[in-house]
């Protein structure tokens, strides 16, 4: 079959040095990243000299200010160049999502000391960062997490495990929720805890069904002694980080995921324009282009919806409901359409000599990661109706 390159999504980009960003994030997934995706995913091997070439590029703290090593960029740009990381390989646009999920609660809410101390490093000094919320017991109720962190003078003492870390085992430093007060919400704060911390470990990472270069493992905190200077916020008031952070992360993922649906439909339209049946290309009937042209128009408007929401936050507006609004839509786009994109290659489809399987392996996560889809509908229906009565 003819080779049929995919053309670049035509973005609307608010300046001419965020086009010229795209450019260079452009030509870094296709020389350093794409060509390894498929072998590396395979073998399941972490990229880390990709995440040190991206904080080299200052691509790693895109979001935040450039006082602190930061790029000075809106969101709607940031997420932009997420998606052109994901439609490369999942496992480097999800762990740049991440990262900048990890340095959220620095950048926000730690004081003025903290972030001249931590944010260059974090940013663009070639440290990688995991954020540490869930527990096995406690995923989606995050609130009832078990980990606890007791006062000992001017330190903390960490107790606890946290359950299904990206970056976990292997990330320099780590924004962990832990409790310090009483149950619920209100009696939980936020350090920032150095990756080499004596008593830190991490498991062997899970065996998953997609995105096997991405380690995910559980985190365990015996004794993790940190000083008062690394507790983020005032103390009790981690939950409220967490919320905020995950509504920024949420649309993180909300880009990663139209990156992989728009990698999947550029497979598809290749593979439909090339393949040869009963004498004329199967792009050729109708069903199948009627099924390519929902891809597409699914796609768009996920990415119209992402955009919607990260030019609220960059105006400075409530855009929690969109996030999770963009959040369950990109993601349930990305299942269905790498779903589609199989159908499309049919029994090739179904191998590992196209990238389809694999991205079909890797959408389902997103349906999963940073809030269920299921508590992104409980988002937004309080949003509108108010909480549940009881």
């Amino acid at each position: 079959m003819p080779d049929r390159a995919p053309q670049p999504v035509d973005r609307q980009l608010p300046t001419d040095e965020a086009r010229d960003l795209i450019s260079l994030v452009r030509d870094i997934a296709q020389r350093e990243i794409a060509p390894k995706a498929a072998d590396e995913e395979d073998a399941g091997r972490f990229p880390r000299e990709v995440f040190t070439l991206l904080s080299k590029s200052g691509l790693l703290g895109l979001p935040y200010d450039s006082e602190h090593g930061g790029g000075d960029q809106p969101y709607e740009v940031y997420l932009q160049v997420l998606e052109e990381l994901a439609a490369a390989r999942l496992t480097v646009g999800l762990g740049v999502s991440v990262h900048t999920l990890a340095s959220y609660a620095l950048a926000a809410y730690g004081t003025k000391q903290q972030q001249v101390e931590h944010l260059p490093a974090m940013l663009g000094g070639g440290l990688l960062g995991a954020y540490c919320l869930s527990e096995p017991s406690s995923g989606s109720d995050a609130a009832s997490l078990r980990t606890r962190a007791v006062r000992d003078g001017d330190h903390w003492v960490i107790d606890g495990t946290k359950a299904w870390i990206t970056h976990g085992g292997i990330a320099d430093f780590y924004t962990v929720m832990a409790r310090t007060g009483e149950d619920g919400p209100r009696g939980i704060t936020a350090f920032l805890v150095p990756g080499d911390a004596e008593g830190l470990s991490g498991a062997v990472p899970e065996k998953k069904m997609g995105l096997k270069g991405s380690p995910t493992a559980q985190v365990h905190f015996d004794g993790v002694r940190v000083c008062d200077e690394r507790r983020i916020g005032e103390e009790g008031q981690g939950f409220a980080i967490a919320l905020a952070s995950l509504d920024s992360g949420r649309l993180g993922i909300a880009a990663c995921a139209i990156g992989l649906a728009q990698a999947a439909l550029d497979e598809a339209v290749a593979y439909a324009t090339g393949r040869q049946q009963f004498g004329r290309p199967i792009a050729d009937f109708q069903g199948l282009r009627f099924m390519l042209a929902d891809m597409a128009t699914q796609i768009e408007a996920g990415r119209a919806l992402y955009l919607s929401a990260a030019r609220l936050r960059d105006a400075g507006r409530p855009f929690a409901k969109q996030a999770a609004m963009a959040k369950l839509h990109c993601t349930d786009t990305a299942m269905r359409v790498t779903t589609d994109a199989v159908q499309v290659l049919g029994g090739y489809g179904y191998t590992a000599d196209f990238p389809v399987e694999r991205y079909m392996r890797e959408a389902k996560v997103l349906q999963i990661v940073e809030g269920t889809n299921q508590i992104q509908r409980m988002v937004i229906a309080r949003h509108l109706a108010g909480p549940e009565t009881r």
